[in-house]
């Protein structure tokens, strides 16, 4: 049984950070891309940020660039997601998703954790 979990979200002020995990069980997810996405009440589900299966290349959501930052340890089977100068707009349930040759689109992404709720207050 493959299994992503999720850790790290909560209630913060804004301009303050959060560090989000997602810990991976059942399969080895090393080849896979691992992607970040994120839901808003009454919003679609949104690309967040990526980072290919060596680690050597990521991308984000113009939203988040150069204040949120993806990394991942393969010996670890985790991604983290560090979020900073988080703003009340942040505001939503966090999704780690692993897929195969995956983009910055959710339906390429196979295994996806239960989410995570990060609320950035003003």
């Amino acid at each position: 049984q493959v299994q992503l979990v999720e850790s790290g979200g909560g209630l913060v002020q804004a301009g303050g950070s959060l560090r989000l995990s997602c810990a991976a069980s059942g399969r080895t997810f090393g080849g896979y891309t691992w992607g970040w996405f994120r839901q808003g009440p009454g919003k679609e589900r949104d690309f967040v940020a990526t980072i290919n299966r060596s680690g050597d290349r990521t991308g984000y959501a113009d939203s988040v660039k150069g204040r949120f930052t993806v990394s991942r340890d393969n010996a670890k089977n985790t991604a983290y997601l560090q979020m900073n100068v988080l703003k009340p707009e942040d505001t939503a349930v966090y999704y780690c998703a692993a897929g195969w040759l995956a983009g910055d689109r959710a339906d390429q992404y196979a295994y996806w954790g239960q989410g995570t709720q990060v609320t950035v207050s003003s």
